[in-house]
């Protein structure tokens, strides 16, 4: 006859291990949906090909002193691999000239290389300060990386009402080791999958900065673009805010325009 005790020992051991397989059930379940909004979010926007955009860059400093810079950022997308982009800066003068290229990859680190007219030299940003500041502000390098699938663990979150619009929260776990990150945790607006808001959390987890998407305009009545992004640190008190004035689609940009080589030549 078996014992009390052991019946109960039984009964508990057999609880757990249903709990736990319901519990792996869950987590996968997340880890799926996640992926696939992600997915979903990509294949929305694939297909562009090219762009030119003018913008001008806010910096505000904790004591609400905004200092204010114009750049031009072009941009490739590249079959099978990460898109390519070229950013200059034409003002102020203490920065005119200064260029910034970045080709994103699916697998392996980003390719990104500075150049500082100061300077007079071409300098590769090491991917351990990637999660750096860009030219003072408040987007570190990874930041201005495409967005790749292939780069994160997805969590499907849930769902949230925001700013009227219905969307989808998703957590996304970068796999880069230098990553400035643990984590990162985005709104998608459920109609478009359009990047509503995305909360970064640093290397101890606690909230590092928010970045807020608005202004959504359509190009080529298929793809979103937000003329205005606004992101915050919450543990300065600076913030960004890129500001979109002029974007043009289809100017027949290749490869040859964002290669290392003509970087210190790029006006």
């Amino acid at each position: 006859m078996i014992s009390t005790t052991t019946l109960r020992t039984f009964i508990g051991a057999v609880t757990m291990a249903v709990i736990s397989v319901s519990a792996s059930a869950d987590i996968s379940e997340s880890a799926e949906r996640g992926l696939a909004i992600a997915q979903e979010r990509k294949a929305r926007d694939e297909g562009w090909g090219d762009s030119v955009a003018q913008l001008s860059m806010e910096l505000r400093n904790p004591q609400g002193e905004v200092s204010t810079r114009e750049l031009r950022i072009s941009t490739l997308e590249v079959d099978g691999d990460g898109d390519k982009g070229l950013t200059i800066f034409d003002q102020p003068r203490d920065i005119q000239g200064s260029a910034f290229l970045n080709h994103s990859h699916v697998e392996g680190a980003d390719d990104q290389w500075l150049y500082l007219p100061a300077l007079r030299r071409v300098k590769r940003i090491a991917s351990q300060n990637k999660s750096g500041p860009f030219m003072g502000s408040e987007f570190a390098y990874e930041d201005l990386s495409s967005f790749e699938i292939e780069k994160y663990t997805f969590r499907f979150v849930g769902e949230e009402s925001l700013n009227g619009s219905e969307t989808f929260v998703v957590e996304q776990i970068p796999h880069d080791e230098f990553s400035g990150y643990t984590r990162q945790v985005v709104w998608l607006d459920q109609q478009h999958y359009r990047a509503l808001k995305i909360e970064f959390y640093d290397r101890k987890d606690a909230l590092l900065k928010t970045l807020v998407f608005s202004d959504y305009q359509l190009y080529q009545d298929q793809f979103w673009r937000a003329h205005t992004m606004v992101m915050e640190n919450h543990q300065t008190g600076k913030s960004t805010t890129l500001l979109t004035h002029e974007l043009t689609f289809g100017t027949g940009l290749t490869d040859a325009d964002f290669r290392q080589e003509t970087l210190s030549r790029a006006r």
